[in-house]
């Protein structure tokens, strides 16, 4: 394990979603997938769709051809296949989530004894399934991503209670358009609240998670599929997995150089390379013994193991002790007041 990876503070959630289109194979594969990429957690979806969605409720774009209930149940787990997710996550020493879309998914979750909770954005308004979350006292991380403040206070003061609560900031917008990403929303979740915060990145690439990096964001999350052209509502806006290790990998890289400042007074090995590239003063021209140095004596050149350039004032009305030739280096000991 590299130096970056094994001292990083970021976790990065692998968003599987409905990717997996029900195959019990390729929601497999996604969760190796994930953890070689360098993911930290894999996050489904639970669904029973009589439970939370009435067969009236319109139907987004993306579900042109089965309504969502009949998609909800051709594509859900049951019990014995949810506890081999749990056990080839943790075989490749990765968290599994997953966000529940109803109170009888919390109590299936809670049944194969989950240790954490996402909640999606669409469920923030939806105070019974917080409540009945908050009640696990587990970790929980929180998708803002239609709220608005607040929505966010009430669902925040609802979650308090468990013992670690991270905000996600996010737009719903898919793909989200750079102009439309927020990450000074960041900071006032930080701000406002004194927790946490997360940031689940919608845009095309990585450089919006980066920069939530840098804003503070500790907790990022990001869909992954095997190609963009797969069915269904996340693979046309995921990441396949070359584009994933990238972009873990960056990310990363981004949360190690935050998490380590240097003290700018501190020079390390600089001491050698100043003399190599620094400026020390030389003659300008021939000087004999007895001139006063003025400033069109002087040039400043290579290498920097003289007295160096920034110096060159206090060598100003002093007199020359010795005749130099042009392009000496001018010591203080040929000199004198």
């Amino acid at each position: 394990m590299d130096t970056i990876t094994k001292k990083n503070k970021l976790y990065i959630i692998a968003e599987i979603g409905s990717v997996h289109d029900g195959s019990f194979g390729n929601a497999c594969k996604l969760i190796y997938l994930a953890a070689k990429c360098g993911a930290n957690a894999v996050k489904f979806q639970t669904h029973f769709g009589e439970f939370e969605s009435l067969k009236s409720a319109k139907r987004p774009s993306f579900f042109k051809e089965e309504d969502r209930i009949s998609y909800f149940n051709r594509t859900m787990f049951n019990f014995s296949e949810y506890k081999k997710f749990i056990f080839l996550a943790r075989k490749n020493k990765i968290d599994f989530l997953s966000s529940p879309f109803s109170l009888e998914a919390v109590d299936f979750l809670e049944k194969l004894k989950v240790k954490a909770y996402k909640i999606p954005s669409g469920e923030l308004t939806n105070h019974p399934l917080l409540a009945r979350i908050a009640k696990t006292k587990k970790k929980v991380f929180l998708s803002t991503g239609m709220a608005n403040w607040n929505e966010i206070d009430d669902a925040v003061k609802i979650l308090r209670k468990n013992k670690d609560l991270t905000v996600m900031q996010c737009t719903s917008i898919y793909p989200c358009p750079l102009d439309k990403v927020g990450l000074n929303v960041i900071s006032e979740i930080r701000k406002r609240y004194k927790i946490k915060v997360g940031f689940s990145d919608h845009t095309n690439d990585s450089i919006a998670a980066i920069g939530a990096v840098f804003f503070g964001a500790t907790v990022i999350e990001k869909h992954i599929t095997f190609s963009k052209y797969m069915y269904g509502s996340d693979a046309k806006n995921a990441m396949e997995p070359k584009e994933f290790k990238i972009f873990c990998n960056d990310i990363k890289k981004a949360s190690f150089i935050l998490n380590n400042p240097i003290k700018k007074n501190i020079y390390y090995n600089f001491k050698n390379i100043k003399k190599v590239f620094e400026k020390s003063v030389v003659s300008k021209i021939d000087l004999s013994k007895g001139i006063k140095i003025k400033i069109n004596h002087l040039s400043f050149k290579k290498p920097g193991d003289g007295i160096s350039a920034s110096k060159y004032k206090k060598l100003l009305g002093l007199t020359l002790r010795k005749d130099i030739k042009k392009d000496t280096k001018i010591l203080f000991k040929f000199l004198k007041k």
